[in-house]
């Protein structure tokens, strides 16, 4: 069975969220102190048997600070379950909770216990007057299919309580980021390998077999003559501590001959064409957490295979800890065609760029106390087609737009080297500290990208800079015979609360050249082997400065942009604004275009 829904209400940093859970892997992101950790903390307080009770009975700051707990209110938390139809063990376990035929709800909810709700119905006690130790937790499930769980009051009863015993059938794995998987693999009780184990059912004459094999090398172990010597030193010295009245005889072993001790006294072994037979120890951390993960994944399927399983899902925080981006690849390519759900926290950009946008739950903060919740690919204003144009799009390097405060989109590598550091020397605006992250969608096809921005999409300023000519900088002229290119998109049309755009009259580099610019591009072109032309642009400088009619000024300038613009094309535009943005300290000025866009983005 498959979580399909989360409601979450008044839970810690979270107002308000309501978002659908993919089949497969759902990656939930965003930027720090949004909440992840606490969506999977949320699944817990539903599912997980194994989360102790001392951690569902909140204290004030689990709450959410619009909350205010002396008045009577709930944090509550709503799994919608699906796909356990036609599965025994699956069925035995929700049966009870079905709201309807084949939907299935699990509701925690942390609210006025019910002697002070009828305490309150009476008015033997005032709103107003409330701790939280008048508030308790339940779990419940089912209730009427038609009474949505966003909607449910605090004073309200939903479904009928469960017995939490029952959650025992569902197994929830949560792996923090902070993990010492070194350790849980040593500890019996913590370690994946006890549970593998375990569940491998060894039958009871191989049981034996090896129960013999440990009885004869215990014997042999303890027999031989220094243990021995050891084993009757420390006798004698208890027994002359003790006295005869509290005398207790001591020998030396190595384990008590049960099944339970080998299981706990088989360590995993690793070899390569290094050494052989070592312990993980030896190893990183990156590669213990595969092999954490690998014997888990390993226990699920032989639940999976035995049909004892009454459904499992893994709650990963962060799966990208110590690993190089192959094996954050490896990690959740191998996660992600898993036969049971997994829910990944990730600021990992190479994950990103690998999942599909529809597994994508995208938390932003809207600069007040609630945390905005979406699902991209549920954003109507998105078809098909765009949503493959997207996956493509974000890669390793243009997918930390999902975790910018603010997102400006460029065409290309050349706005993406110049942009912030003009602005930087300019306006002393650091782009990278507000939040905003500079984006090349390298070609104009802007409309696909502003479609991604909306409140049921990605809910955050994005400011579209753009050439005024809208044709992509490395476009040339159709051959005859062959196909025009496709008209550029409309750029009044794009415009909504989220998306505006700052387009100038003209090519980018034509638009940055101004007498304040001049000698940065100067320094530019003599770097890149262009001394006539860095020669040409310090004379306009120097005749300007002596002094020019409007008219004459107006007309060398345009000269000028010419000369920056075929020496960009020349030595390539990437190039050259990379080039020039290391000479940034010399521009005094930059278009009004950029001002605007900057102070759109900037602004509370």
């Amino acid at each position: 069975m498959k979580i399909s829904r989360i409601v979450i209400r008044n839970f810690r940093s979270f107002e308000y969220l309501d978002a659908p859970i993919s089949a497969g892997t759902t990656c939930v992101i965003g930027e720090n102190n949004t909440g992840k950790s606490n969506f999977l903390h949320a699944i817990r307080l539903c599912l997980d048997a194994g989360l102790s009770s001392t951690y569902r009975s909140l204290m004030p700051n689990d709450i959410h600070s619009v909350v205010d707990i002396s008045q009577p209110s709930q944090v509550l938390v709503g799994l919608e379950i699906t796909d356990f139809a036609g599965k025994v063990n699956e069925e035995a376990l929700v049966g009870a909770w079905q709201s309807e035929p084949g939907l299935a709800r699990l509701i925690y909810r942390f609210r006025p216990k019910r002697s002070i709700r009828e305490d309150l119905e009476s008015g033997e006690i005032e709103a107003g007057e409330l701790t939280v130790e008048d508030y308790h937790w339940e779990i419940s499930a089912g209730g009427d299919p038609d009474r949505d769980l966003a909607e449910v009051e605090w004073n309200e009863d939903v479904g009928a309580q469960i017995r939490f015993s029952d959650l025992q059938s569902f197994l929830v794995v949560f792996l923090p980021a902070l993990r010492d998987v070194e350790s849980d693999l040593r500890q019996y009780r913590a370690s994946p390998l006890a549970r593998l184990i375990n569940a491998m059912e060894i039958d009871q004459d191989e049981r034996e077999e090896l129960l013999e094999k440990l009885r004869e090398a215990n014997q042999g172990i303890a027999e031989s003559p220094s243990v021995k010597t050891i084993a009757e030193a420390i006798d004698r010295s208890f027994k002359a501590v003790t006295g005869p009245a509290f005398s207790m005889d001591v020998d030396l072993g190595v384990a008590e001959p049960s099944f339970q001790a080998i299981v706990r006294a088989l360590r995993v072994l690793m070899s390569n064409e290094a050494m052989s037979d070592f312990d993980p120890s030896a190893n990183g951390l990156g590669l213990n957490n595969i092999l954490y993960v690998s014997i888990l994944i390993e226990y699920f399927h032989k639940r999976l295979a035995q049909q004892k399983s009454a459904g499992q899902i893994i709650l990963f925080e962060e799966p990208e800890a110590h690993l190089h981006p192959q094996l954050q690849l490896t990690l959740f390519n191998a996660l992600s065609v898993l036969p049971f759900q997994s829910i990944l926290t990730t600021h990992s950009t190479h994950i990103t760029a690998q999942a599909d946008l529809a597994s994508y739950v995208v938390l932003t903060q809207t600069g007040k106390p609630a945390i905005a919740s979406s699902v991209p690919a549920a954003n109507g204003r998105l078809n098909e087609a765009d949503v493959n144009d997207l996956e493509r799009y974000l890669d390793a390097t243009k997918s930390n737009l999902l975790y910018a405060r603010k997102v400006m989109l460029v065409e290309g590598p050349a706005e993406l080297f110049l942009i912030p550091a003009l602005i930087k020397q300019v306006k002393d605006i650091d782009l990278a500290r507000e939040g905003v992250s500079v984006i090349p969608i390298y070609g104009v096809h802007f409309d696909v990208y502003a479609r991604l921005f909306s409140d049921s999409g990605l809910p955050k300023r994005c400011a579209i800079v753009t050439d005024g000519d809208l044709k992509p900088s490395d476009a040339v002229p159709g051959l005859e015979g062959e196909d025009e290119l496709p008209p550029p998109p409309d750029l009044e049309a794009l415009g909504n609360d989220w998306v505006q755009v700052f387009a100038c009259k003209t090519t980018f580099e034509r638009a940055l050249v101004f007498p304040g610019t001049l000698e940065m591009f100067a320094r530019a072109a003599e770097e890149v082997g262009a001394p006539i032309v860095a020669g040409r642009l310090r004379g306009g400088l120097q005749s300007i400065n002596d002094g020019m009619d409007e008219e004459d000024e107006r007309k060398l300038l345009n000269d000028l942009r010419a000369s920056v613009l075929n020496t960009a094309k020349r030595f390539g535009k990437a190039r050259f604004a990379q080039v020039a943005a290391r000479h940034v300290d010399c521009a005094e000025v930059m278009p009004k275009y950029l001002g605007e866009a900057v102070r759109w983005l900037v602004e509370e």
